[in-house]
């Protein structure tokens, strides 16, 4: 592997990373582009920096403006090759096709070659979720230590608003204050979008229960609603960390992780009420298509119980 070379706005750790060459001035001027006007997270920029590196790794040699349709298909095909599958290079061309739309009108760039490409389909994996039993064994936590009982208060809001883990992260403690007494969570999603979701009893108990020792583990002044060890706004990894963790103890054997509660919300919820346009709109889909997969995990369930219940279910040999 060649020398790495650092981004100075977005971090790069995954392999493979992008080399010293003219690329990385082009790539530095679009995730600020990204993060400045798109008003993309940091998350989401870090992201596309990855799959960028795959194109610059895949075209050593070869400047940007001169890669044609031929090269980014033999590119793909190396990759499905050795074994990423179709949502993945999807997501790549995707990310390549706006880097060059990007170069394309702010550098002069005359052609994307990326244009009219598609991924290799791929069987379409259903999200991971967890049953009602464990999703309440999930979030029925032991309250004995503040950094305890601010885990339960961060599952039970996803288990109960359906948040992405970026949207818990960036609550601050003041707004939620408001938010609790309307029985509601106001979060800034995809894009800078706000939307409402509505707060469970629980949920609000466990919150009203860490804002009460959220001062033990806050740096004073700080802002966030929820603190690390440090006392500074929890990171993201730590989050998935205390889950996975969180996950063994409670006994569940899938490796639980902050999506996974997101899942479980959506779902459960459809199951019960049958609204897929209400739950697009807790979820903060821009599209239902998006939120239909969730359709696919109810009629999963309905099977079982059929199976389960239904005399002739299944044919005697």
């Amino acid at each position: 592997m060649r020398q790495a070379a650092r981004c100075t706005l977005i971090s790069i750790t995954d392999r493979p990373t992008v080399s010293q060459n003219p690329n990385h001035a082009y790539l530095q001027g679009y995730l600020a582009w990204l993060l400045g006007e798109r008003r993309y997270s940091k998350l989401t920029a870090e992201s596309y920096a990855r799959d960028l590196a795959h194109l610059f790794e895949l075209s050593t040699g070869l400047a940007l403006n001169e890669l044609k349709v031929s090269h980014i298909r033999r590119y793909i095909a190396q990759l499905h090759s050795s074994g990423l599958g179709g949502r993945s290079l999807a997501r790549l061309l995707s990310a390549w096709r706006g880097f060059y739309n990007y170069l394309l009108r702010d550098h002069g760039f005359t052609d994307n070659p990326c244009v009219g490409l598609r991924a290799p389909k791929s069987a379409r994996a259903l999200p991971q979720v967890l049953s009602p039993d464990q999703a309440v064994r999930m979030v029925d936590l032991p309250t004995d230590a503040p950094d305890s009982i601010r885990d339960k208060a961060m599952f039970e809001l996803f288990y109960s608003s359906g948040l992405r883990l970026m949207e818990l992260i960036d609550l601050d403690a003041e707004s939620i204050r408001s938010d609790i007494t309307a029985g509601e969570v106001r979060v800034t999603g995809k894009g800078h979008k706000t939307r409402i979701v509505p707060l469970g009893g629980c949920a609000i108990s466990a919150l009203h229960e860490w804002l009460a020792v959220r001062p033990t583990l806050a740096n004073i002044g700080e802002r966030a609603l929820f603190v690390g060890a440090r006392g500074a706004r929890i990171s993201p990894r730590v989050v998935q960390l205390r889950m996975k963790q969180w996950g063994i103890k409670q006994g569940i054997t899938s490796s639980v992780h902050p999506h996974m509660l997101r899942h479980s919300f959506a779902t459960h919820v459809l199951q019960s009420s049958g609204d897929l346009r209400a739950v697009q709109e807790m979820l903060g889909h821009a599209s239902i298509s998006t939120t239909q997969v969730y359709t696919h995990l109810d009629f999963q369930y309905l099977s079982k119980i059929y199976d389960a219940a239904h005399p002739r279910a299944k044919r005697k040999p």
